[in-house]
């Protein structure tokens, strides 16, 4: 009676009809004659949008945290020396992982709202004469706070030293959704699950892994990681005849051929500018609010899939959330971690539109009103209008 639950969190995001009604089918047999044809599309399909040509794509049964282990598991060893940024609540996550799994980690404390420190890891490649950083750790975009980082700026500094290690990226929140460039940019593993661009439930972590990363795991063979679940050797086996080496996640699986369907018709460029429109009204909308400003330190930094919004001074976050979600039927992102109660988050990726996001926009108001902002009804709305009527095209 009250109409829809609407979702602008950073992930899960919304499922299109066509994938949801893909998954709505009977269990199906994964041992099936047929099957090994569907997974061979998927996983070729899959690197169209990882922008790859060589190498593999894995698709485990798990959320991106699974694929993030998997990475590190089967190319490195424990106690080799990477490099890592940490600027966000995923970012930390992620040299957390590393640390618990062994390495040891040269870390770049960077501030909060800005990203990878693309000029302190040159100078920390160049100073590694002995190369003994194995890997470079890059955090694409940080979920947490609305930032993303110059992948392609990385890749320039291992090659202007001269630098061998491998090139790890975090492309939960982007691969699917802005710019990701596998080969061009030399990336060598790269994480991303299914509920963020590629517009299905969680539960499919997905991996991206080069040639040059295939020769480290054949490399380390036995003596690397113990590892098993997310054993290389294992999915490459199976996959190489068309099946899985344990129960696939089948349901998923059938939204995500829809999905990809999808992305590949209408082309990866054109799925990353509409991204980049979109949210370039939300960051309109904000500037519009007064006392409210982007997490993201500047225009470079700000992400394509979610903006993190600090309140006005006296405002909770958290009464903006509340107000949001109980009032208005809108689900907002939390602040994570040192942005508790400073900070909400609007996502803005997978399946979505300009009138989405202004009802998005409209329940943020009335709620930052509810929460004591001072702001002017329909002022962000009203920015965000101005330009998606400007940009939007006709067809």
């Amino acid at each position: 009676m009250n109409g829809n639950q609407h979702l602008f969190i950073p992930g899960p995001t919304n499922i299109p009809e066509p994938v949801r009604q893909a998954m709505n089918i009977p269990m199906e047999d994964m041992r099936a004659p047929d099957f090994p044809d569907f997974v061979s599309g998927l996983l070729t399909d899959l690197k169209k949008v990882y922008r790859m040509e060589a190498g593999r794509v894995f698709l485990f049964p798990s959320s991106g945290t699974g694929a993030w282990e998997s990475a590190i598991q089967n190319t490195l060893n424990s106690g080799e020396k990477v490099l890592m940024s940490r600027f966000g609540q995923f970012s930390l996550l992620w040299v957390d992982m590393a640390e618990r799994l062994g390495l040891d980690v040269d870390l770049c404390e960077v501030e909060w709202g800005k990203g990878v420190p693309a000029d302190d890891y040159k100078s920390k490649l160049a100073a590694d004469t002995s190369h003994s950083i194995k890997a470079v750790f890059c955090t694409q975009n940080e979920t947490a706070t609305g930032v993303k980082s110059d992948i392609a700026a990385v890749r320039a500094a291992l090659d202007e030293t001269g630098h061998p290690a491998m090139l790890f990226v975090d492309g939960v929140s982007s691969i699917a959704s802005v710019e990701f460039e596998m080969d061009k940019w030399g990336v060598d593993l790269a994480v991303s699950g299914s509920q963020k661009g590629f517009m299905l439930p969680a539960g499919l972590g997905i991996l991206g892994v080069s040639d040059k990363a295939l020769e480290a795991n054949k490399a380390i063979g036995n003596s690397g990681m113990n590892r098993c679940y997310f054993s290389f050797e294992d999915m490459i086996k199976l996959n190489d005849t068309g099946y899985f080496p344990y129960t696939p996640a089948t349901q998923l699986l059938r939204g995500l051929r829809v999905s990809l369907d999808m992305l590949i018709e209408v082309g990866m460029e054109n799925v990353w500018e509409r991204h980049n429109r979109l949210a370039e009204g939300v960051r309109l909308a904000v500037a519009a609010w007064d006392g409210c400003e982007l997490v993201s330190r500047g225009p470079e930094w700000a992400s394509d899939t979610v903006s993190a919004i600090y309140t006005p001074d006296g405002v909770d976050a958290r009464d903006v959330i509340s107000a949001g979600f109980y009032k208005y039927n809108t689900s907002f992102g939390t602040g994570l971690n040192k942005l508790m109660g400073k900070a909400f988050r609007i996502g803005h990726l997978g399946s979505l539109n300009p009138v989405m996001l202004c009802g998005a926009l409209s329940a943020a108001e009335m709620a930052l009103t509810d929460a004591g902002a001072k702001i002017e009804p329909g002022s962000g709305v009203a920015a965000a209008q101005a330009h998606y009527c400007a940009t939007t095209p006709s067809k």
